[in-house]
């Protein structure tokens, strides 16, 4: 039995598991406003897991929402894709999304000319790479998301979000297999991103990066595309995430001769030693657990380089003069393990002998 109509923004709901189905029985209505009536109600019911079981479960209920992809209404649309966005706020959700024939129908609306239903696909997107499967099936998108990065780059503020969520979205795809994002000029696009305005963008620009600069062809890529200086400037950057991804790209980089041939070229190693040599007062400033997190993550990525550099010549005789910094990291028995163990590691390769 439905239940009386109290906003009117929204659809009457019936009683128990009757809920679902009626409302999807609501969305085949030929006026738009019932339509999105429906949409509202059901968006409302989808904050119950159980809801959204019964969703996922019931016959041919997703299917009905490629139908509303195509709606002629964006408000419908978007409506559609934010009700996707709810459900994938839990795993089923998102594994019913994976498994279904949403994603074609859904990528295309990255195209939309409502800027809200772009921004609502690209948060569906971005939560479905919580799952390694997720991230999988977005591979094919990874060219597709690329030109989008590319044409945000001349949009308003307003689409920082959505820059930001593509990022993220990227780099959880790369992360996974940097090869589609390489092939369709990934570092070259990223390198623009890495000086923007907002430390967010510099943020999942540098996060992509580190992830394609993993394998070989990325590495050579960061350095064919003059990108270490950028990177090398981003280490003085105010967001500490920003330094810690800047330093993840360098800490793979340095892995190759001409990574390492450049960032000695541009004097590296007193910036590294500075971040590795940060006391423990300045430590404890960082109260959040998430700055902690990344400040352990910046020390032993600029450890990691660090090590890497001491296998050429002239960054082992300069590292060689700063030895006691070192050596002070890799003794203190109050110095988080994993960063004793890496300066342990930096010690042995910096003082080896033949």
């Amino acid at each position: 039995m439905a239940g009386y109509l109290i906003d009117p923004s929204r659809a009457p709901v019936a009683f128990g598991r009757r809920a679902v189905p009626q409302l999807f029985e609501e969305l085949q209505q030929p006026e738009a406003d019932w339509r999105l009536r429906a949409l509202a109600s059901l968006c409302d019911l989808m904050h119950d897991p159980e809801r959204i079981y019964q969703t996922v479960n019931g016959a041919g209920f997703l299917e009905q929402l490629k139908v509303l992809f195509e709606d002629e209404h964006s408000s419908v649309r978007t409506k559609a894709c934010e009700l996707l966005h709810l459900m994938t706020a839990h795993s089923i959700g998102r594994q019913a999304l994976i498994s279904s024939s949403l994603l074609p129908p859904l990528s295309q609306l990255m195209d939309d000319n409502s800027s809200s239903c772009r921004r609502n696909v690209h948060q569906v997107l971005n939560r479905l790479t919580l799952l390694p499967a997720g991230a999988e099936a977005l591979l094919t998108l990874v060219p597709k998301l690329m030109l989008k990065l590319r044409e945000e780059e001349d949009e308003e503020e307003e689409e920082e979000e959505v820059q930001v969520l593509l990022l993220s979205t990227l780099s959880s795809c790369s992360r996974l297999d940097a090869l589609p994002a390489l092939a369709s000029d990934g570092v070259s696009l990223l390198g623009h991103k890495l000086s923007h305005r907002s430390p967010n963008i510099r943020r999942e620009a540098a996060a992509v990066v580190m992830a394609l600069s993993v394998c070989e062809d990325g590495k050579l890529q960061v350095c064919e595309e003059s990108l270490l200086p950028v990177l090398v400037d981003l280490l003085h950057d105010e967001d500490i995430d920003v330094q810690a991804n800047a330093a993840g790209v360098i800490m793979y980089t340095v892995i190759i001769t001409k990574g390492k041939r450049q960032c000695l070229d541009l004097d590296i190693i007193p910036v590294l030693l500075n971040l590795v040599s940060k006391n423990k007062d300045e430590e404890e400033e960082e109260k959040e657990r998430k700055n902690r997190k990344s400040r352990k993550a910046l020390v032993m990525y600029s450890l990691r380089a660090l090590t890497a550099l001491a296998e050429a010549p002239d960054g082992r005789r300069l590292l060689l003069e700063q030895l006691p910094l070192l050596l002070r990291r890799s003794e203190a028995a109050e110095e988080d393990q994993d960063i004793r163990r890496d300066a342990q590691t930096a010690v042995r390769v910096i003082t080896w002998t033949p």
